[in-house]
């Protein structure tokens, strides 16, 4: 092959390519023109869409106005809750008021009636402790283990030793043991 006919073959190929271009475009060109000629019949053809009519300006003014008086009713309901609630608040404050009144005044009650149980119990012991240990042994023997155990505890260990001498047996010891358990059940740490 000569160098000439080399040059040749490449611009043969070039050309034909060219001409597939151009053949090409043409072909979509058309296309494109058919397809706005047929979309621009349907646009002429269809009807047009509604027009959106404008409020007039004293319809929007009668909308505003019953929007407003709706909100300013809305208001005033508030604005009675709120008061009411106030109001409720406010008594509710008093109740509490007199309710920690009230409990001061049986706290103090209770601490007052504690206090007389207590100078009658200690009373009551001493009456014990001043009596010869045989006249109180026989109380002690009518009582209950319990009850005669508490006085016991509470009395000097001389005076109470007396009277638990001065007690069968059997009282003695269920009086022993109620004072040995008392403390049983007590936490040791």
């Amino acid at each position: 092959m000569t160098p000439k006919k080399a040059a040749r073959k490449p611009l043969r190929r070039r050309g034909i390519l060219w001409v597939v271009v151009i053949v090409l475009s043409a072909s979509g060109a058309l296309r494109l023109g058919s397809a706005m000629t047929g979309a621009l019949a349907q646009e002429a053809a269809a009807p047009a869409p509604p027009q959106r009519e404008e409020p007039q300006p004293a319809a929007l003014l009668a909308a505003l106005q019953e929007r407003e008086a709706r909100v300013a009713a809305l208001e005033a309901a508030l604005g009675e809750r709120m008061q009411a609630l106030s109001i409720a608040e406010g008594r509710i404050s008093e109740r509490m008021a007199a309710l920690v009144a009230a409990e001061e005044s049986l706290a103090a009650t209770l601490a007052l009636a504690d206090q007389a149980a207590e100078t009658d119990v200690l009373r009551l012991i001493a009456v014990y402790e001043t009596m010869k240990p045989k006249e109180a042994a026989v109380l002690f023997e009518e009582m209950e283990p319990e009850f005669a155990a508490g006085f016991l505890a509470r009395m000097r260990p001389e005076s109470a030793a007396g009277i638990m001498a001065g007690l069968p047996s059997r009282n003695a010891y269920a009086i022993s043991v109620t004072l040995a358990g008392r403390n049983a059940l007590a936490p040791t740490e």
